[in-house]
């Protein structure tokens, strides 16, 4: 009887976009892996898996690795940008999805701001700390968000507000079965390839992660 013939090696798949797209930022940017990662708050054993497109990244971790190569999420994506507008309109504010988060571009890009309409679900990796330099703003507007801004926690509702130095540990959650709504803005980093300090490295992890509570 003879042997079966091999199976026939599978196809490579295609990277995503955005895998290529963050190693051609770092090396823009000058950056180590190592650098990199510990400006983004992620072990370079977890930045080379989104490099190497065997990990898919969440919308919290695109937007430290925007910051940190001052980008917006849309290059990242490999999304091309549209002509700089002072108005977007609702019809244009395509939906993109990241590790469960969705996302609408509110505002034009090239600017020294990035606008977001964020949906953020219910227990999918709106927990991660982040510590970075910058501002950011956000503004509920369904459903009730928990904030912690370093050892405080709060409890936001539709209409409330939040406006904070980037470099206080934080974190944001939905506190509802059905997800939050929210507008967020936070500032781009002008000079990607400063020297950062940016979240305390994790010990037992890839990243910084923990509850709300």
């Amino acid at each position: 009887m003879s042997p079966a013939p091999p199976e026939p090696a599978p196809e490579p798949t295609e990277l995503p976009a955005v895998a290529p797209q963050l190693r051609e930022l770092r090396r823009r940017a000058a950056l180590t892996l190592e650098a990199a990662a510990r400006a983004a708050g992620l072990s370079p054993a977890h930045l080379s898996r989104l490099e190497t497109g065997r990990r898919q990244p969440s919308l919290p971790m695109l937007l430290a690795l925007a910051r940190t190569y001052g980008t917006t999420v849309s290059e990242l994506l490999g999304e091309t940008p549209a002509d700089r507008d002072a108005v977007v309109r609702s019809a244009d504010m395509e939906p993109t999805e990241a590790g469960g988060w969705i996302y609408r571009q509110a505002g034009a890009p090239g600017r020294g701001m990035q606008a977001l309409r964020v949906h953020v679900p219910f227990g999918a990796q709106g927990d991660i700390v982040r510590v970075h330099p910058g501002e950011e703003w956000l503004y509920v507007l369904e459903g009730r968000l928990r904030l912690r801004l370093g050892d405080t926690a709060y409890g936001l509702a539709p209409g409330d507000s939040a406006h904070f130095d980037s470099l206080t540990p934080h974190r944001i959650a939905a506190a509802d079965r059905d997800g939050a709504e929210l507008l967020f803005v936070h500032t781009l980093l002008q000079s990607p390839s400063a020297a950062l300090c940016l979240g305390p490295a994790t010990s037992g992890g890839e990243q910084a992660q923990g509850g709300l509570r």
